[in-house]
């Protein structure tokens, strides 16, 4: 006998001691091999802060899969890991820490030692999601794996940014940005999540200076006329040209501010008159800059009115807009308020509405980057999977404002610019200065500001190679192969990998870039924790295992599309890891000692050169598709040729030969051996861990599945005409089996059957597979003949592509009481279908019930009623 697996396969006594031989023997470590293909991944890093959920599994899970596939086609395959810094979030979670445990704000303890603890608490707990990887299976090369705050990263950003600032490409300007008045820091517009919330229009007179007049000027944030500088209207606009050069007296603050005209004002689109504030709303701010208008700031970093509101000061901006409009009608300015929807921006990362301020910032010039970005995405250089999100990518690429990369933060990579204390001179340079290089001045102050995360997780492709340096591993690993991530950070992350990839290697950062959906719950909901509809992975680990997961996350994905969660599905992959393990488990209690998993091809009786055949279909395709990233598709068919056709159909065709003594036992033997070892390797990327334990116990040549070789198919092992001929015999099989299911006839129940055929091909077939159809159609004997029976009533027909076959209805059935049991069932099912119909033809009932309600009364009408129509052809052919 063979080595035998356990009764019940138990992903927890399996998952871990798997991984850790998995670890101990270096089978995740990719090595720059000049005899081998390289193939690479890095990791999209997740923030130190986080803990795993199923966007984090789902991500991981596709990476793994492909870097798995690679490895076993011979690459040097590098899946690259790591961590973000995650600025905002990682202060935000050690900042309120620090208020809960200890009281204090940051400002308390200062800037070094607060940053002790951010490292301290980093240190800590920052490597808690890399274990919770590993329980996936994850087969990164955990020994390179990097944080984007190392030394390594830290000094490509130093060069990155020093490199773009000698090129004029960084600038510190200001400008109007994007504030968020919570993490009172700036944001870049990639930062800003839209979306439409019911506002209001506030309709406002600007009395004409020097006339009884006034024009009418309509706003959705009333508090910002605290900052007006102008009202703009178009200069072709006849009904307000003659007031162009005049002023207004600003409503409550009693300043006069000029009319201007300007063609950013659209004529028909309101009254045609437009208040403009340049501190406060960016086409504003053009204007302003045309103009030369004054830039009033009404707000501080808490979005609080400042001492240029007036009497408003100290209030924030809502209680502020209250006590404005109030205001407005006391004194007789404010018009009208009407309802009006509108998008509003919030800081993606806490939800705050932001606000739009002027502020002294560092900016990146997109304008010149952006041109390179654009050609290797146009040129197919970099192709997008699916290609749709190409053209998503385009339009914001060929839109994209300057970059906003300076952020109000203690954590994260500090800006290198030192302001002479004498002269005043901005000192930027690979290494900290010393001296000013213009006056020579050793008084020198460093910006107190830090990069935006994003900035260096835009060079994460090769940064993490070891970049500025020429290491062996970027020159070997770079361009990386593929890019898996989701569709809700190309903008922040994706674009910004390629851009500063092009500028700074003149190279693309990775050849393809694999878009998937966001994981939803069952209603199609996005997980968050408002609804409270998270799914917690390792929970889903512990008591489903680690394969039953992924496999769950493989089969629901489609390319660039958002996938359901749904436990059930897990349930019925935890189904198909059992079925795989008994399958396996069969195969071996009937394996003799060290059976190899090889065979001579001239003993392959029909049902092997099937399952042979259909085995090296399912190797081409399921290559091809892996190769065209259709992994849910891959998955699906190895789900369909395990499930049904090794264990449904091959297994149950050769147990007759696996009996003691039984002739050509041997190769049945091997063909299970040969079909269940390779297939598994198949299914290795998706399934690890199970496919491990079972492959191990196989005989096999190797040490582990995982760096076994990719099965090729194999042409001399495809044999089409007898496949066919197989399949011939299984769609007959098929087709008596569901007409016994529906005349409820027990398997035990054998009856005579009749093939009828005019084909001779067709009736040699079936003569040839009659053991077959005797043990898996249940017939006592088999008649094989050209014509059918001259009298054919009281028998049961099914009809296949090939043939008609026959069985008498007295041999399957008693032929009275199941007419008595069918006329029963249909005197039940016409009482439904009465019922049911009369409910839906009351008027009342379907004014009164709710929606959902009447389609689920329909569905069941439709349900009873199909219920009766097939009663009703059963009892016509009894009949």
């Amino acid at each position: 006998m063979a080595k035998q697996l356990d009764k019940v396969y138990d992903p927890k006594h399996v998952e871990d001691r798997l991984y850790n031989f998995w670890q101990e023997n270096g089978y995740f470590r990719a090595e720059v091999d000049p005899n081998k293909p390289a193939f690479s991944i890095v990791m999209p890093p997740p923030n130190v802060t986080g803990q795993l959920h199923l966007g984090h599994a789902f991500d991981s899970t596709l990476q793994d899969i492909l870097t798995r596939v690679k490895r076993m086609q011979g690459y040097s395959a590098l899946w690259l890991p790591g961590t973000d810094h995650a600025g905002i979030a990682t202060q935000i979670k050690v900042e309120e820490n620090l208020r809960v445990e200890q009281g204090l704000t940051r400002y308390d303890l200062g800037r070094e030692k607060f940053l002790d603890l951010v490292w301290d608490w980093k240190n800590k707990y920052g490597d808690r999601i890399v274990e919770q990887q590993k329980k996936l299976g994850t087969s990164c090369d955990w020994s390179r794996a990097r944080f984007t705050m190392d030394d390594v990263c830290a000094k490509a950003v130093r060069e990155v940014f020093v490199r773009l600032y000698e090129k004029g490409l960084i600038y510190k300007g200001s400008r109007i940005i994007n504030w968020c008045p919570n993490c009172t820091t700036a944001l870049s517009d990639a930062e800003v999540e839209y979306a439409e919330k019911a506002g209001h229009f506030w309709h406002i007179k600007y009395p004409i200076v020097g006339t009884d007049d006034y024009l009418t000027i309509a706003t959705t944030r009333p508090e910002t006329l605290l900052g007006d500088s102008a009202v703009a209207v178009h200069p072709d606009d006849e009904r307000y040209q003659h007031l162009i050069g005049k002023t207004v007296l600003l409503p409550l603050m009693n300043r006069e501010i000029p009319i201007i005209a300007d063609e950013y004002v659209e004529m028909d689109f309101g009254t045609g008159c437009v208040k403009i504030t340049p501190s406060h709303d960016p086409n504003d701010f053009e204007v302003g800059k045309r103009h030369n208008l004054e830039e009033i700031l009404v707000m501080d970093d808490n979005a609080k009115i400042n001492e240029n509101g007036g009497k408003y000061q100290g209030l924030d901006r809502y209680e502020a807009r209250k006590q404005i409009v109030a205001d407005l009608e006391a004194e007789g300015y404010l018009l009208k308020i009407e309802d009006h929807a509108h998008n509003v921006g919030s800081c993606y990362r806490c939800g705050t509405v932001v606000e739009p301020i002027t502020s002294a910032q560092w900016f990146v010039k997109m304008g010149p980057l952006a041109e390179e970005a654009i050609r290797v995405v146009k040129d197919g250089t970099i192709q997008f999977v699916p290609d749709r999100f190409s053209k998503i990518y385009l339009n914001w690429m060929e839109n994209v404002h300057d970059w906003c990369i300076s952020r109000q933060l203690w954590w994260g990579h500090r800006i290198p610019a030192f302001y002479c204390d004498e002269c005043g001179h901005v000192n930027v340079s690979r290494e900290d200065p010393t001296v000013c290089e213009k006056c020579g001045c050793t008084h020198l102050t460093q910006d107190e500001d830090v990069l935006d995360t994003w900035f260096s997780s835009a060079l994460w492709p090769f940064s993490t190679l070891g970049w500025p340096e020429k290491t062996p591993e970027l020159d070997y690993f770079y361009p990386t192969s593929v890019m898996v991530t989701g569709y809700d950070i190309i903008f922040f992350w994706v674009a910004r990998m390629i851009f500063s990839s092009m500028e700074q290697l003149k190279q693309e950062p990775f050849k393809t870039v694999f878009i998937h959906g966001i994981i939803r719950d069952a209603q199609g909901r996005k997980m968050s924790k408002s609804l409270g509809n998270g799914v917690d992975p390792l929970e889903v680990v512990e008591k489903y295992g680690a394969d039953a997961l992924r496999f769950t996350l493989a089969t629901g994905n489609s390319p660039g599309n958002d996938t359901r969660f749904q436990i059930e599905r897990i349930e019925a992959n935890r189904n198909f890891a059992n079925k795989i393990w008994n399958a396996s488990r069969f195969v071996l209690m009937n394996l003799t000692d060290e059976t190899p998993c090889m065979f001579d091809a001239a003993r392959l009786e029909l049902p092997d050169k099937w399952i042979l055949t259909r085995y090296n279909q399912l190797v081409r395709e399921v290559t091809e598709n892996i190769d065209h990233y259709e992994l849910g598709v891959a998955a699906q068919k190895l789900y369909d040729f395990i499930w049904d056709d090794f264990c449904d159909w091959y297994i149950e065709l050769v147990k007759p030969r696996l009996s003691e003594g039984a002739e050509n036992r041997d190769t049945a033997e091997r063909v299970l051996c040969y079909v269940l070892s390779n297939t598994l390797k198949l299914l290795h990327p998706f399934m690890p861990f199970i496919t491990e334990e079972i492959w191990q116990t196989l005989p096999h040549e190797g040490e582990s599945i995982m760096i076994s070789e990719w099965p090729k198919a194999d042409d001399a092992l495809i044999f089409s005409e007898a496949a066919a001929t197989m399949e011939v015999l299984m769609d007959a099989i098929r087709g008596i089996r569901n007409r016994r299911a529906e005349m409820n006839v027990p398997p035990s129940k054998k009856a005579h059957l009749i093939v009828v055929s005019e084909s001779e091909e067709t009736r040699n077939a079936f003569s040839a597979g009659s053991a077959f159809l005797s043990k898996l159609a249940y017939a006592s004997e088999i008649d094989v003949v050209s014509d059918a029976p001259t009298d054919i009533s009281g028998m049961v027909s099914v009809i296949t592509n090939a043939a008609t076959l026959f069985i008498p209805m007295s041999e399957l059935i008693d032929l009275e009481k199941e007419i008595a049991r069918l006329s029963k069932e249909k005197e039940k099912a016409l009482k439904d279908v009465n019922m049911l119909s009369g409910k839906l033809s009351n008027e009342g009932f379907l004014a009164k019930a709710p929606e959902a309600v009447v389609a689920a009364e329909r569905e069941k009408l439709a349900n009873a009623q199909a219920r009766l129509d097939n009663i009703e052809e059963s009892l016509k052919q009894l009949g």
